[in-house]
């Protein structure tokens, strides 16, 4: 049924928790694990500020889901890594293009730990992923101690 699956991650405890489906899967099908991610500025200072802070931000993101890869690959799992470009439509377009790409057949991703309020204003990736995604979308609700008040 899955031969592809994407993890998408934005860090959070609740996307930490999605990995832990993702893999299952992945491994119930003998399917393809891809993990990404998608840097999103963030504004600083200066320029100078900004470029460095995002930089050694999306190098640490990037160190740390290469290490989950070869956890996953040591688990057996097919993985693999790859770092998404921001679009000018969003992290959600980034994703939903991804999939549309590489033909995945499946994206699980967190749900926001963040409060109602941060939701109601920032919005949510994933109530967009599900709107635009090229195949279903598994989203893991966060637990209690996810969630930001």
């Amino acid at each position: 049924m899955f031969k592809t699956v994407l993890w998408a991650t934005d860090g959070s405890k609740a996307a930490e928790r999605a990995l832990a489906a993702a893999e299952s899967i992945a491994q119930t099908y003998d399917a393809r694990l891809i993990v990404t991610h998608v840097p999103v500025p963030v504004i600083l200072g200066g320029p100078t500020v900004v470029v460095n802070a995002a930089q050694q931000a999306a190098d640490a993101i990037q160190a740390n889901l290469q290490r989950k890869v070869e956890d996953l690959k040591g688990d057996g799992v097919t993985a693999e890594f790859a770092s998404l470009e921001m679009t000018t439509h969003g992290t959600a377009h980034a994703i939903a293009g991804f999939a549309r790409e590489v033909g995945a057949d499946l994206i699980v991703v967190g749900t926001s730990g963040t409060s109602r309020l941060v939701r109601v204003l920032v919005g949510s990736v994933t109530r967009r992923l599900l709107e635009l995604a090229p195949c279903p979308v598994l989203a893991v609700p966060p637990q209690d101690e996810d969630i930001e008040s």
